[in-house]
C-alpha cells in the first residue's frame, strides 16, 4: 500500500491543481516521497484551500518551482519502485482524482487502480467491531481525520496541513488499526487506547 496525501488549490480536480504530494510506502515506511510544484496555467485557487495547507498565492504561482508535469514524473518513478501500488489515505478518492487529472493533463501514463483503502472506512469498522457507535452529524458519519488520530492515540496532524505529514499520520493510524502497534518511532511512546 502507498499512503498518499495531496495538497491542492481547491477541491475540484478538474479546475484546481496539485500543490504538493506526500507519500509513504506502507511496506517500507522509511521509503517516502515529497514534492511541491507550481499551479498549472489556468488553475483556479480557493482561498480556503490555501488557509488549510498554508501555501501563499506567491508560492503556488512561483515560476521557479517545478511544474506539475515534472513533479508527477518524479512521483511516477517513486510509485513504480513500490511492490504494492494500492493507494490508501484519509480522503484517498480526493487524492486519486488529483493524480489522475494531473496525469491526464500532462500526458503521463501511470496505472492507478480504482480500488483504494480508505482510512475512514477502516476506523468506522474498527469502532463498530469494538462496540463503539461511530459519531454522526446530520445522520452521516462524523469521523474526520482529527477524530481518528485521537481514537488511535496520536496527536492531531500539525497545521497547516503538509502532504508528507498527512501521509505519515495516516500510515501510523492505519498501522495501529490493523496491527495494534505503532509504525514510526516518533509515535512509539503514544499508547494505543484499546490495547491493554
Amino acid at each position: 500500500m502507498l499512503i498518499i496525501d495531496i495538497e491542492a488549490s481547491g477541491t475540484d480536480s478538474r479546475v484546481h491543481g496539485i500543490l504538493s504530494i506526500g507519500a509513504v510506502d506502507f511496506l517500507n515506511p522509511e521509503r517516502q516521497f515529497y514534492g511541491e510544484c507550481r499551479l498549472w496555467e489556468g488553475a483556479r485557487i480557493m482561498e480556503e484551500a490555501l488557509e488549510v495547507n498554508g501555501f501563499t498565492y506567491e508560492e503556488v504561482t512561483d515560476i521557479e518551482k517545478q511544474s506539475e508535469e515534472e513533479l508527477l514524473y518524479k512521483f511516477r518513478s517513486w510509485f513504480n519502485e513500490a511492490r504494492d501500488h494500492t493507494l490508501a489515505g484519509q480522503n484517498a478518492h480526493f487524492d486519486l482524482s488529483f493524480l489522475i487529472a494531473g496525469c491526464r493533463r500532462n500526458g503521463i501514463d501511470i496505472s492507478f487502480a480504482h480500488r483504494i483503502v480508505d482510512l475512514h472506512s477502516i476506523a468506522f469498522y474498527h469502532m463498530v467491531t469494538g462496540g463503539i457507535e461511530p459519531p454522526t452529524h446530520n445522520r452521516r458519519s462524523d469521523i474526520d481525520s482529527n477524530m481518528i488520530m485521537n481514537y488511535v492515540g496520536i496527536p492531531e496532524e500539525p497545521r497547516p496541513h503538509h502532504a508528507l505529514n498527512g501521509a505519515i499520520w495516516e500510515a501510523e493510524a492505519i498501522h495501529r488499526l490493523f496491527f495494534n502497534s505503532p509504525l514510526f518511532d516518533v509515535f512509539k511512546d503514544r499508547s494505543i487506547p484499546w490495547v491493554g
